[in-house]
């Protein structure tokens, strides 16, 4: 075939297509599908379909239609047989009646089938396909105001909110804690230190606090300025309602970043400074007067005086975050662990969720999966036959999915299923109608018990032999399964550290491997993962 096209001077171009030939299974399917090249792309061609080959009714052809979106086996199997063979009672002729040969028939509803995993009417399709151009568009040139955005649509779903986050990374797009002093009700955009966009989370999303007080400390940012450092905060918002609690929501979610002070300080002393406030408001209204009221207002103690006791330990900041946005904003637990879970997870845990326009999860029901995360809860119950079985929350990167684990497996897991524990699990699919779907746990693999190498980076053979003994040294603290290489850099030649030096991969000892040799020469390389049954 040929296309011409404008070459930019008035003129006119022949360009030579090369383009395959559309091949149809039937004649009859050729009117149908020749303006989409032979592919099936809309329900009304899959009515269609029905209707021409097996003598299908308008009615009868919507049904087959709404069967097919709706992932109806059970009417699907019996409509395959009406599509080929007919029905007499329903007046359908069927394929063979129209000297379609049954192996070609089952070829077009397979196809029907697949087809409607997917499947829009042609005016949805049209609608959806100027809406991707648009997103597309959007998420390419303006990534941050886009994700922004999106973000807002889905304020109060942790689960895709942790989805979306997780997205950010690769689109090179950093989230900032909520903030009091720039933050709006929505997620906004916000500039970082060295002038990049980034998006700054919404404050409606901490929770406990409704939209009432969250117009409130906005609008009284705008009129009275900026809050200067927590007892101005409090002394300016206690007024228009915010409470204790409210507070301490605040500080955990990292909303009171920009004032002075750490967060674990705020929270030793934002209760004392509420009460002090409290009793200086009671004072005012009884009239009574201290040696403080007689002073210059600007020379009055405004200063706080904050205990000596650092921060909280980067867990305890994402457990604090998780607590009150439903997801975590600064980091994440599974972080360092994203590329094991990339390489060993079958599934992850929002597969389990059920889709909007299917009404079913992604995951099939029966399937054996392997999900990596750590257990966010467990609840131990009793049976009826008085044996022991639990109930985990199981979390990674985007959400948490249910895991029974029934008296048998539980007996055999039960002293490595704990809290906070990080693993992968491997069990069978549970789908019910109308729930998420569960995991029937079988086995569990800690992350430590993985088998893997730890290698560490030399710049010479020299420097390696001048550092044998102090690794030796290092390596002789841990014990586990992990065999230590080292690497030689310019030579491209590795060193296996003895055998009985093997070590372990928790977290602990490979902060400690880092802070000796650098993060960027420490690596760790984990081989194939095996159950145990």
């Amino acid at each position: 075939t040929s296309q011409y096209v404008d070459d930019g001077d008035g003129g006119r171009l022949r360009m030579g297509l090369q383009a395959e030939a559309v091949t149809y299974d039937c004649p009859q399917l050729e009117p149908i599908l020749e303006p989409t090249y032979g592919c099936i792309v809309y329900q009304e061609q899959v009515m269609q379909i029905v209707r021409d080959l097996a003598g299908y009714s308008m009615g009868r052809s919507d049904l087959v239609r709404r069967a097919m979106s709706k992932k109806k086996a059970e009417v699907m199997a019996k409509e395959r047989i009406y599509f080929i063979e007919g029905n007499a009672d329903a007046g359908v002729p069927g394929c063979k009646a129209n000297g379609i040969s049954e192996a070609v028939a089952n070829r077009i509803f397979d196809r029907m089938t697949d087809f409607a995993k997917y499947a829009f009417n042609k005016s949805h399709a049209a609608c959806y396909a100027v809406v991707a151009y648009q997103t597309a568009y959007l998420k390419k040139y303006y990534p941050v105001e886009f994700m922004a955005a999106l973000m807002t649509s889905v304020l109060h779903d942790s689960g895709k909110l942790a989805g979306y986050i997780l997205n950010l990374k690769p689109l090179g797009v950093s989230m900032l804690p909520p903030d009091i002093n720039q933050g709006e009700s929505a997620f906004g955009v916000t500039k970082t230190e060295d002038g990049r966009s980034a998006i700054l989370y919404a404050l409606s999303a901490i929770k406990g606090l409704g939209k009432p007080i969250i117009d409130a400390l906005v609008e009284e940012r705008q009129t009275n300025g900026p809050f200067t450092n927590l007892k101005d905060f409090i002394k300016r918002m206690t007024p228009k309602g915010v409470n204790k609690r409210a507070i301490e929501n605040f500080i955990k979610a990292g909303a009171l970043d920009s004032l002075p002070g750490t967060r674990k300080q705020k929270m030793q002393v934002y209760n004392s400074i509420m009460e002090g406030e409290a009793f200086e408001s009671k004072k005012n209204v009884e009239g009574q007067f201290s040696l403080f009221d007689l002073m210059e207002p600007e020379k009055r103690p405004e200063e706080i005086t904050f205990p000596n006791c650092g921060e909280f330990r980067p867990e305890e900041r994402l457990a604090f975050e998780k607590e009150v946005l439903g997801v975590y904003v600064s980091g994440h637990p599974m972080q360092e662990y994203l590329p094991l879970l990339q390489k060993f997870s079958t599934c992850k845990t929002s597969d389990f969720e059920l889709d909007e326009e299917t009404g079913q999860p992604a995951v099939i029901d029966g399937s054996l999966v392997i999900l990596g995360g750590m257990i966010a809860a467990k609840q131990v119950k009793t049976t009826r036959n008085n044996a022991m079985m639990a109930i985990l929350t199981f979390e990674d990167m985007v959400g948490t999915v249910e895991v029974l684990v029934f008296p048998k497996d539980f007996e055999k897991l039960r002293q490595q299923l704990n809290v906070d524990e990080k693993m992968f699990i491997r069990g069978r699919v549970s789908v019910e109608e109308d729930k998420p779907a569960k995991i029937l746990l079988q086995d569990v693999k800690a992350f430590t018990d993985i088998p893997a190498d730890i290698y560490i980076r030399y710049e010479s053979t020299q420097e390696f032999e001048a550092d044998k003994e102090r690794l030796t040294g290092i390596l002789s603290e841990s014990d586990g399964t992990s065999r230590v290489v080292a690497y030689i850099k310019p030579e491209k030649r590795m060193y296996n550290m003895p055998l009985n030096l093997t070590v372990s991969t928790d977290k602990e000892f490979l902060d400690r491997l880092k802070s000796v040799y650098g993060e960027e020469n420490v690596a760790l390389k984990y081989k194939e993962l095996s159950f145990s049954r």
